[in-house]
């Protein structure tokens, strides 16, 4: 999937179509061009370009072209990009709600997953993102359930990630989450952390399998343990002055596309986590399986779900229940 779509255009700043079109528009990533993420959104700006007869032209910025995680946020909420797509680790420093999705082993598999972000928890977790003066589109991308690597030791147990040093993104309940199992997290930006790894500031860091292949993060890892920590997604947030610029059949036409792409790209990340193994295992790394369930065990006697609940609230925290069961 990954080299039949790699040769798609992912930026075009500065073309004849950008110059004749009525709204150009920024779009930024923090992934790799190949990752699922870019090239589908390459092909929902192919479909926008089409459907809206070139009146809109979207130049794609991948890989932190335009900055750090964190300053996409700031230049989402000024103008100075007009979509972003954001994890929602990362969006939490400004949606707190958005956190939530990360919490501790509450998601048991996609079926889960999905029943939750397109349902009323998602709706709510969207109405505080809209609160906070981005426009957001319905449907949330697929970052993928997330796997701790190692340089150092290998990781199959909570005993064996006590005193582990690793980096987790600038997200207060990852932070949180290996706080509590014991281990020692550093908050990185993204587009620092592959240094941060060779130069073992860090000894292993948390993603998911497509993320950690495309940014070739197994070059400087050498272990990555199943532990399904948590499920992550990608927001593609905006500008709200900006979108809202555009006519409302314009408008409609690019939801639609970007959300259109956001169900196919679920799809991707799904079939390349259950091939991407193998691939990784080529490249040296060792996979670890592990017993999830003592790691929720060893979080729950930790206090963590009970801080997190008080936190976030009995009425978001019951929506998630309402989907997940008791934690």
């Amino acid at each position: 999937m990954l080299s039949g779509l790699a040769a798609l255009p992912l930026v075009s700043i500065g073309s004849s179509r950008a110059r004749s079109a009525e709204f150009v528009l920024k779009y930024a990533t923090g992934q790799d061009p190949t990752h699922p993420v870019n090239l589908r959104a390459a092909e929902a700006i192919a479909r926008i370009r089409e459907a809206t007869g070139g009146r809109v032209e979207i130049n794609l910025f991948p890989a932190n072209q335009l900055g750090s995680d964190t300053d996409l946020i700031s230049q989402a909420r000024s103008g100075g990009i007009e979509i972003l797509n954001i994890s929602s680790s990362v969006l939490a420093t400004l949606v707190p709600s958005c956190g939530m999705l990360n919490t501790g082993f509450a998601f048991p598999d996609y079926d889960h997953v999905w029943k939750a972000m397109d349902g009323a928890f998602g709706d709510h977790v969207r109405a505080q993102i809209v609160k906070s003066g981005l426009f957001v589109t319905d449907k949330i991308w697929n970052n993928g359930f997330r796997q701790v690597s190692s340089s150092t030791r290998k990781i199959t147990s909570p005993d064996s990630i006590k005193g582990f040093k690793i980096r987790v993104p600038v997200a207060p309940m990852l932070t949180s989450l290996f706080q509590s199992l014991g281990a020692s997290p550093t908050p990185i930006n993204f587009n620092e952390v592959y240094s941060a790894l060779q130069t073992k500031i860090v000894e292993g860091q948390e993603n998911a399998l497509p993320l950690i292949y495309t940014t070739k993060l197994y070059e400087v890892q050498n272990s990555i343990s199943m532990t399904d920590h948590v499920w992550d997604g990608f927001w593609v947030v905006g500008n709200r002055r900006s979108f809202a610029g555009l006519p409302a059949n314009l408008r409609d036409i690019v939801v639609k596309e970007i959300d259109r792409s956001a169900i196919e790209q679920r799809q991707d990340v799904v079939k390349l986590s259950n091939t991407l193994r193998a691939d990784l295992q080529t490249k040296g790394i060792t996979f670890v399986d592990v017993d999830r369930a003592a790691f929720r065990d060893t979080l729950g006697k930790s206090g963590f779900y009970k801080s997190w609940q008080a936190k976030f609230g009995d009425e978001l925290w019951n929506k998630l229940q309402d989907v997940v069961g008791p934690l």
